[in-house]
Order: structure tokens, then C-alpha cells, then sequence
């Protein structure tokens, strides 16, 4: 066996490990429904779980992602039973039936708690609905879907100067806080926002081809080339107002590689020749540019401040998403560089990351790569949703028959 093949089986190896011995065991467990037919808002490194913690639009979206997707490729009924509650949560407790789209969260008994229309959650939403559609075929869910984007493009686009505005109020009117998080800046603008409407954009494109969905998705792309791409560094610049001023100097090393493959997918699937040939060679060139930040053990750190920190914190989905932009690389270039630093990241994240107790990963690592175990392992942020794609994208991009 030649040593690319022997990588290739070690990945799809620890991807089929991972995903039937790691993270749906956990998932599968922890998603039964409250009296009220609600998921638990949090889960803690314990393994218990957190009845009266508020329940996240987030984290209910990327579960219907999560296990529709599961379903196309397993056809495991426990799955799509999992499917089924999160897109029932999410029509009956999230849903704004007076002012239309979806609440940012909601208690254990489906009381609204926050009713702020944050756009990247309303992305995940169409994210979720979309591959909901593609699993079930349920055309409700997709016409919910349809209307979540017209809706977007009606009040969050900004026609005076390109882009979408970061948050709402409940009734649709420009928030003054747009920060998605605390750790946010808030500002009127962001990458993380524009990189999440394209994935879902590009995940409703692949059920719905649409003419107007294209033009949308080549304007995102657009987007990112004009103001979102660093042309010196290839890294993204993250904060911005409304008028594309860039107001932080952070690196997100998480992002730049999760978005070196996104945008090459939604590239790829508009058929859009230009595009497509330029978001190739960005692909190579921000994994280039991700490359000098990977520890020693092969782990890719959060963030970059002030200067380059290969030993700084790392945290769950960095690795996931590292794993499958470097393999995207390698399909790209065929040059076994990258599909080797994929299988160090996989062996970093296989050591550090995974519960071997509870099962899931843990949600992140101080520099010692000890986990921190203040984070929870479910909640608003913590999902099954990148460390379970990241499985599926192996299986799928390197299982060649």
C-alpha cells in the first residue's frame, strides 16, 4: 500500500470511529424531549444535562441539519425521529408567526425568551430546512426555507452598499448590540454572518435551482473576494461597518479554512467558470496561509491576536473544519502535503478533543491542551454539526470505490 492510500484508510478510519463510537452515541442519547417536546438547552462535561438553561435557535438548526444529513447517508430511523423533533421545535416554538422569521431562544417549556432576529441564526435555519427537504422530501419545509430568503433579502441586504446587516429586533428593526456573541465586536457587519448565509444559500441552491438563489450566491462570492479576502495575507478580515471599513485586525484561523472550502463548494455548484477558477486557488492559498499557525502536535489554534501563537487555545470545531479544508486541498492539488497535515490534525483532535468517558469532543483546550471543563459539551454553540459533517466529508470525499 502506498503511503497516500495508507493515510486515506487511517482517515476514513477515524471518521466512521468518531462518528459511530464518538458523537451520535452522545447526541443520540442526550436529544430526548422535555414534557413540553423540547431538547435540553445544555449539556455540562459531566454529561448532565441542564433542564431550565435557555434552548438556542443555533444549536436546534444545526440538529436538523445534523441528523437530516445523517439520515441521507444511514438511513437510521432513530435519525430522522431526531430530524423530525428539531424541525417541529423549530416551526412551532421558534417560528415569529407575527413579524415571520425565527426567534434567536426560547425556555424549556417554549416560552420565548429572546426574540432578536440574529441573521446568521436565521441562516442556520435555512441551512436546516434545506437539508430537512432533501432527506424528507417534505416541500413545507422547503417552501419555509424559500421564504426565509426572500425575507432576508427584503430587510437584512443592504442595497445602498452590498452585504447583510448582523441583527434585528424582534420585529425587524436594525439592532443597536449586532454582536452574535459576547467575544464579538459589534459592528454592523461580519465575515462569520456572510459565510454562513453562503453556506446555507449554497445548501438551499442544491435542492432549489433557483436563478435568483444563483445570483445571490455569486454576489456573496463576490463579497468575500471584494472585501472579506485579505489579497496580501489570504487570511479573512472579520469585522467591518456598514460601509466595508475593516475594524479588527483578528485572525480567525478557524474560519479561514472552514471558508477555503465553502467557497469553493458554492463556486463549484453555480457552475460559475470564473468564480470557480479563482476560489481554487484562494482554497490553496488560505490553507497556505493556515499552515505556519499548526502546532508542533498538529492542532490549529483559535485565533490569532497580536501574534502568531502556535501554542495558544484551541477549540472543537477548528479541527474539524481544519481537517476537511486540508483535504479539500489535497483533492484540489493532489499533493500529499496536505492530506498528511489532515491525518496529524486528526490524531491531535483524536487525542486532546475526544470524551473517551462521556463520548463528544470537549468544546476547547488551553495551551497545555488540557480541556477547560467550565464549557458545556451541548448548548448554544456546542453542536453536533461540524465534528459530524467533518466525518460524512471524509467518508464521502476519500471512500473512492
Amino acid at each position: 500500500m502506498n503511503p497516500s492510500a495508507k493515510t486515506i484508510n487511517n482517515l476514513i478510519e477515524f471518521a466512521h470511529n468518531q462518528l459511530n463510537r464518538i458523537i451520535i452515541p452522545f447526541w443520540e442519547y442526550h436529544l430526548n424531549v422535555n414534557d413540553s417536546g423540547i431538547f435540553p438547552g445544555s449539556v455540562d462535561t459531566g454529561n448532565l444535562p441542564d433542564r431550565n438553561a435557555p434552548v438556542g435557535l443555533i444549536m436546534n438548526a444545526r440538529v436538523l441539519w445534523t441528523f437530516s444529513a445523517l439520515y441521507s447517508y444511514k438511513k437510521k430511523p432513530a435519525h430522522i425521529k431526531i430530524a423530525h423533533n428539531a424541525y417541529r421545535i423549530i416551526t412551532q416554538y421558534f417560528y415569529d408567526n407575527l413579524n415571520n422569521g425565527y426567534y434567536w431562544s426560547i425556555d424549556s417549556n417554549g416560552n420565548v425568551v429572546d426574540r432578536k432576529k440574529q441573521i446568521y441564526a436565521q441562516a442556520f435555519v435555512i441551512y436546516g430546512l434545506s437539508e430537512y427537504y432533501n432527506s424528507t422530501g417534505n416541500a413545507y419545509a422547503l417552501e419555509k426555507a424559500k421564504e426565509l430568503l426572500y425575507l432576508l433579502e427584503e430587510i437584512a441586504y443592504d442595497t445602498q452598499n452590498n452585504g447583510y446587516f448582523e441583527a434585528f429586533s424582534g420585529n425587524w428593526e436594525l439592532a443597536e448590540d449586532s454582536r452574535l456573541s459576547e467575544k464579538d465586536m459589534n459592528e454592523k457587519k461580519t465575515m462569520n454572518t456572510h459565510l454562513h448565509i453562503l453556506e446555507a444559500y449554497t445548501n438551499l441552491y442544491k435542492v432549489w435551482n433557483n436563478s435568483f438563489l444563483k445570483t445571490r450566491i455569486k454576489n456573496l462570492l463576490q463579497i468575500f473576494e471584494s472585501y472579506i479576502i485579505d489579497p496580501g495575507t489570504y487570511h479573512f478580515n472579520l469585522f467591518f461597518d456598514e460601509k466595508w471599513k475593516i475594524k479588527s485586525n483578528k485572525i480567525s484561523y478557524g474560519h479561514d479554512i472552514e471558508g477555503s472550502w465553502l467557497l469553493y463548494e458554492a463556486a463549484a455548484k453555480i457552475k460559475n467558470h470564473r468564480l470557480s477558477k479563482e476560489y481554487t486557488e484562494i482554497a490553496v492559498r488560505i490553507a497556505e496561509s493556515v499552515i505556519p499557525a499548526i502546532n508542533p502536535d498538529g492542532g490549529i489554534p483559535y485565533e490569532y491576536n497580536e501574534k502568531l501563537y502556535p501554542e495558544g487555545e484551541f477549540e472543537w470545531w477548528v479541527q474539524a473544519e481544519g481537517i476537511v479544508g486540508l483535504i479539500n486541498v489535497f483533492q484540489i492539488t493532489g499533493n500529499n502535503k496536505y492530506l498528511s497535515l489532515a491525518k496529524k490534525l486528526s490524531e491531535f483532535t483524536g487525542k486532546y478533543f475526544v470524551d473517551k468517558k462521556y463520548g463528544e469532543w470537549y468544546f476547547r483546550l488551553d495551551k497545555e491542551k488540557k480541556p477547560i471543563l467550565s464549557y458545556e459539551k451541548a448548548g448554544f454553540w456546542k453542536c453536533p454539526y461540524h465534528n459530524t459533517r467533518m466525518c460524512i466529508e471524509i467518508i464521502n470525499r476519500l471512500n473512492v470505490p
